[in-house]
């Protein structure tokens, strides 16, 4: 992957990884193939919820914070946690499927398939249509494109093209953006608004810094149409989705704050009132 060694950041790193873990095969097959799979709509999880709509993730280690779940990861301790999560009012899981830097599996997200009936977002740094096609036989319900990896041309395609093939396979899409011209690119591109939603990641992916006012500035700045909107990253408090809500985000996304607490069902219980 020459392309990249020029480039001196995060963002960079991250597609390399995924570029890095497809030659491995980690791609290649999972533990249960779930390609026919009728899918799970994130779109009508998040509109029909009766109480805050929290995507709740599973991850074990980010670049920013190392290793965030310091338990022996088993097969049944993840199951455990998804299930405690969806029993405790999450909507939808989010799923890590990176092994490099996250240690993530998509053996992971089959697993966990098999165990919750709720919508599941395969969370990876998407470059190459052979991790849509592994979304699917393991059982996602939902994709995230991240704006930033196609801007900087770090993906074999474009996004409308992932997206398109990603929706013929029965996959949503979440569009995510962190920088205003990626935000104002994703409104005008989502043409199916109606399948595929907008997430504002509030971590540069560059400088991997987090500031949760950029969806509060974004929303406020422009209007979301018909999108439906999941605000993403560093969210920990009640407080601080109450303040995303009247903006108008919909639904969000945590990872780190759940996994590290001491007791996951009641940090989401608290989160999710």
């Amino acid at each position: 992957m020459s392309k990249f060694l020029g480039r001196h950041n995060y963002l960079s790193k991250l597609a390399q990884n995924s570029y890095k873990a497809i030659d491995a095969g980690v791609y290649s097959g999972t533990t249960h193939d779930y390609g026919t799979h009728d899918q799970l709509s994130l779109k009508k999880s998040i509109l029909t919820c009766t109480h805050t709509p929290l995507i709740t993730e599973i991850k074990f280690a980010s670049p920013s914070r190392g290793t965030i779940y310091n338990q022996d990861i088993a097969a049944s301790t993840i199951k455990d946690i998804a299930t405690t999560m969806v029993e405790a009012g999450s909507i939808a899981l989010s799923i890590v499927t990176q092994p490099f830097l996250f240690n993530g599996s998509p053996d992971y997200l089959s697993e966990i398939r098999r165990t919750v009936a709720v919508p599941i977002l395969m969370k990876d740094i998407v470059v190459s249509d052979v991790q849509i096609d592994s979304a699917k036989r393991m059982g996602a319900d939902c994709i995230l494109l991240i704006m930033s990896i196609f801007d900087n041309n770090l993906a074999e395609g474009s996004i409308e093209k992932f997206a398109d093939y990603a929706n013929r396979r029965g996959l949503q899409v979440v569009f995510e953006a962190h920088k205003e011209h990626e935000y104002k690119e994703i409104l005008k591109l989502n043409r199916n608004p109606k399948q595929n939603l907008v997430g504002i990641n509030n971590r540069d992916l560059e400088s991997l810094n987090v500031d949760i006012n950029t969806t509060y500035n974004l929303l406020k700045k422009y209007d979301k149409l018909t999108n439906t909107i999941i605000s993403e990253s560093g969210i920990s408090r009640a407080e601080e989705i109450e303040q995303l809500k009247r903006v108008g985000a919909d639904a969000f996304l945590i990872g780190t704050s759940i996994m590290e607490s001491a007791d996951i069902r009641s940090k989401i219980t608290d989160l999710s009132q």
